[in-house]
């Protein structure tokens, strides 16, 4: 493996961001040239603290199953031809993880139990990248057509995933997509900062030479039913995500200049690519107030940043994580921790334990202050701790509750769980005979590497239905797949 003393030798060490004063006035990724180039210089000797630890845990780590320490040792030899070959065998679209997941593959691994863990999200993204600068990445179109079709809803992770595999076993695919472009909270939820989208159009272009058709633009339920969905194809995998954001019904809540996040980010997407968009909700020159303190909530901060926002505060309702793993969360669990985000680096204040109690209005009932109360380990108010803050925008960003269910779920008449999710069995399959479901429209919200493991699984549940056997893989084990409610 590698360098078997290099996890001695080597400390771990990550890309150089492009400095914050320079990278708030722009939207380009915060890595200068992309990750993928600016890891270049260290990723060998990164990829030789790989040790040869006998049970790679980063496999379990990883909901794909990413063969993590034969890529690293490809990388460490230099055979990067060798080393894209092995990371497409588990993972469609390692460009988008390797930007965007959090790695809960380096929390599992060995040497992280007394040591800095492996890099292996930053040897993900260099090998993709390096494939795509040298061409390495190429269409591959089926020997032949089953005469099968499938209609793909969604065109998220999971919905490109299951769509990809599903094109390359010989079926005609055709993904939907309401947006005017495919790529759902991909290419509208994800601000160009984190990944630029040149990356996933890349990837679309390379899945319509192998031979899969999308349909922007179509909100099937509406535009195109359920029954007529049905009737046209002979499978269906619903990826429609899990949309319906969490509100916060506090007294004020019907004041203006209060949105959940994904009305804010997607607008912002959209102008910062060139695009006109009217009445665009703006962070500029406004006291901005965020309640959530995730990734979605991050997008928020540094989308409001590069806004020119006068004040940004970050509310988070949990106490503020340690540094250290807790003793509750062990290896190779993923912990609760501290961490700063290239967003946090760029400003902002960051709140614990706090809860929004009211939204208070101006004279043109526009939200002008918000008051939050300190909370204890149950979440009730500390009494004397409540305090008044300005806030001129308030963008939700505490997560999502499930998928749409008016129109396409309702057409369909799919079984929902008490989470509000579509319930599917152990091959995806939904309660309707043909339809499946992959990604967090079953699952609920969850990793952008679950979505993808989950296209996946789900795309070779549907070729074995309609095939009767499959040779594609399943990378989600029985005992992790889910069960019927």
């Amino acid at each position: 493996m590698a360098d078997p003393k290099g996890f001695l030798k080597e400390g771990r060490q990550v890309a150089d961001r492009r400095p914050v004063e320079e990278r708030i006035h722009d939207w380009n990724e915060v890595y200068p040239g992309g990750p993928g180039r600016a890891l270049l210089p260290i990723i060998r000797t990164q990829a030789s603290r790989c040790m040869d630890c006998g049970i790679p845990f980063c496999h379990q780590g990883c909901p794909l199953g990413n063969i993590i320490p034969e890529w690293n040792d490809l990388v460490y030899r230099d055979d990067w031809d060798a080393a894209i070959e092995r990371l497409h065998a588990t993972n469609n679209f390692p460009e988008f993880t390797g930007r965007l997941c959090p790695a809960p593959c380096e929390t599992a691994c060995v040497l992280g139990i007394n040591q800095d863990p492996v890099t292996i999200k930053n040897v993900e993204v260099a090998i993709i990248d390096q494939a795509w600068e040298s061409r390495n990445v190429r269409p591959q179109p089926p020997e032949w057509l089953s005469g099968k079709t499938v209609a793909v809803i969604g065109s998220g992770p999971a919905g490109l995933a299951a769509a990809q595999q599903l094109t390359r076993a010989g079926h005609t695919v055709a993904v939907y997509e309401r947006a005017d472009k495919i790529g759902g909270l991909l290419r509208y939820g994800i601000p160009e900062f984190k990944m630029e989208k040149k990356v996933l159009d890349r990837r679309l272009e390379q899945m319509r030479r192998e031979g899969t058709v999308f349909r922007a633009g179509v909100d099937v339920g509406t535009e195109l039913t359920g029954t007529q969905l049905r009737d046209r194809y002979d499978a269906v995998v619903l990826a429609i995500g899990s949309t319906v954001g969490r509100d916060l019904p506090v007294p004020g809540r019907e004041l203006g200049g209060i949105h959940q996040a994904m009305e804010f980010l997607p607008q912002a997407n959209r102008a910062a690519l060139g695009e006109t968009v009217e009445n665009q909700i703006l962070a500029t020159g406004k006291n901005v107030v965020i309640i959530g303190g995730g990734d979605t909530g991050a997008d928020c901060l540094g989308t409001s940043i590069r806004q020119g926002a006068k004040s940004i505060t970050q509310l988070e309702i949990m106490p503020r994580p340690g540094e250290d793993r807790p003793g509750h969360q062990p290896w190779p669990t993923y912990p609760m921790l501290f961490r700063v985000s290239s967003a946090h680096e760029e400003g902002g204040d960051r709140v614990y334990a706090v809860s929004t109690q009211e939204f208070l209005g101006d004279a043109d009932g526009n939200v002008k202050e918000l008051r939050l109360v300190e909370v204890d380990a149950k979440f009730q108010p500390v009494e004397g701790t409540e305090k008044v803050i300005p806030a001129e925008l308030v963008l939700l960003a505490m997560g999502f509750t499930g998928p749409e269910q008016p129109g396409l779920v309702e057409q369909l008449g799919v079984d929902l769980d008490e989470r509000g999710n579509i319930v599917r069995d152990a091959s995806y399959a939904s309660t309707v005979d043909g339809v499946f479901v992959a990604g967090d429209a079953g699952r609920g919200q969850s990793l952008i590497v679950w979505a993808i493991a989950e296209g996946r699984a789900a795309a070779a549940a549907v070729d074995s239905f309609l095939t009767g056997s499959t040779t594609l893989p399943a990378p989600i084990p029985p005992s992790e797949r889910p069960v019927t409610a």
